[in-house]
């Protein structure tokens, strides 16, 4: 919510009222105008869902994945015998699985930062506007 509502404050900040101009593509067919601009208000609104799915999903993946194997290794202890000494299988996959949730923590705050960088950036340069720019440094072979 903080990125979708500080994209929209620098958007307002940097456009005014011509921030609407971002849901309307240049050069589009008028017949094409209701349905891409319905399109163009739900992929705005998008990033209130995307963002938090997407961090919600892999951590609860993680933690789940975590507590099975913790409630495995548990299990296992509390069996005795030989399933006692054989604990330490699902404890080695446990601490080996903790350090790769790290690495996929790191890897969703990359995801986030560069997906907030993009939809502020998507906001600053106007929409649309962006791609126009990217083909004319295309063009230019700069």
């Amino acid at each position: 919510m903080v990125v979708w509502v500080g994209k929209l404050i620098i958007g307002i900040r940097a456009h005014g009222v011509k921030l609407a101009g971002i849901f309307l593509p240049q050069g589009l067919p008028l017949v094409m105008v209701p349905a891409l601009v319905a399109i163009e208000i739900l992929s705005f609104f998008i990033v209130l869902i995307s963002l938090p799915v997407r961090l919600f999903a892999n951590i609860m993946s993680g933690h789940i994945l975590l507590k099975v194997l913790a409630g495995f290794a548990w299990s296992m202890i509390s069996s005795g015998g030989i399933l006692f000494i054989a604990h330490f299988a699902p404890l080695v996959v446990l601490f080996v699985l903790m350090f790769l949730e790290t690495g996929v923590a790191m890897v969703q705050a990359y995801v986030f930062t560069l997906l907030t960088c993009i939809y502020i950036s998507d906001v600053i340069a106007g929409g649309h506007l962006f791609l126009l720019c990217l083909n004319k440094v295309v063009e230019h072979d700069w």
